[in-house]
Formats: structure tokens, C-alpha cells, sequence
């Protein structure tokens, strides 16, 4: 990755689909600063908390007596992009409120996938840089790290 420069007070998003860290440049390009502004976070729950266990059954109309399985709703996966989906919204109303003007947004390929359809178009314009890397385990030095290349 190439290096990466994290301007003074912009805001660097770091998540993935149970967990995000909003994190501001409280230094400059050369020496970044990563301050956290904001954790979320999404309990893990057990399937059988989020949705029915079992999937349902679909019978041919008009008698001919053959049942398939209907394929089973993934919630983890609902739970991932109603998560992700309340992060857009947090964004949305801070470049409306003037708190920040540009995003670095590091995030796994997953997540990356799920967020992008939900960006509204202010924050598809205030979004500098997209890193498709899972680094919302690191310290927040890690974090830096990766993402400047130092």
C-alpha cells in the first residue's frame, strides 16, 4: 500500500460489520495523531437472538405435492449492513453539523461492499480515501501505522 497522507483533523473510520472507530488527526501529515472520537459497537449475538432458526417451507401451488426448503435468511448478515447502515447515518449527521469535511475510511472488503451502496452523496464526496483493509482489532498506533506506511 502506498503511503497515505492523514490531513489535520480529518476523521479516519475504521470498521467492520460488529465494530467501527471514529478516529480524528489531532496531529498532521507528517506526524498523525489518531485520537478516538467515537466506538461502535454491535454485540454478537447467536442466530437463534437474531432471527428464526429454521428455515421455512415452500409448497408447489395446485397439488403438486412437491416441498422445497426456502433458503435461510442470513442475519448476521442483516445484523452487518442495519450496523453499518447506523454508521452512514452518524457520518451524515456530522458533515452536516460541520464536525468533519473528509473521511478516510479503512475497512475489510466485506464491509467496504456493504457500507458503499448505503453512502448518501455527501458522504460519498467527503469519503478522501477507501482502505480495503480489516484493522478495527489493531491499536489505534497499528492503525496508523498501516494506514501512512510507517
Amino acid at each position: 500500500m502506498s503511503k497515505l497522507l492523514i490531513h489535520r483533523d480529518e476523521w479516519v473510520v475504521v470498521c467492520d460489520g460488529a465494530k467501527a472507530l471514529v478516529l480524528q488527526n489531532a496531529g498532521d501529515t507528517k506526524f498523525p495523531n489518531l485520537k478516538t472520537i467515537k466506538v461502535f459497537e454491535q454485540k454478537d449475538l447467536a442466530t437463534h437472538e437474531l432471527g428464526a432458526d429454521a428455515p421455512g417451507r415452500a409448497f408447489s401451488p395446485a397439488g403438486h405435492g412437491s416441498r422445497s426448503a426456502v433458503e435461510q435468511t442470513d442475519w448476521h448478515d442483516q445484523a452487518e449492513r442495519a450496523f453499518l447502515a447506523q454508521l452512514v447515518q452518524y457520518l451524515d449527521g456530522a458533515l452536516a453539523a460541520g464536525k468533519t469535511k473528509s473521511i478516510i475510511l479503512a475497512a475489510s472488503p466485506r464491509a467496504l461492499g456493504m457500507i458503499r451502496p448505503a453512502y448518501s452523496h455527501a458522504l460519498r464526496a467527503a469519503v478522501r480515501a477507501e482502505v480495503d483493509k480489516d484493522l478495527v482489532k489493531l491499536p489505534i498506533h497499528e492503525i496508523e501505522k498501516h494506514l501512512t506506511g510507517g
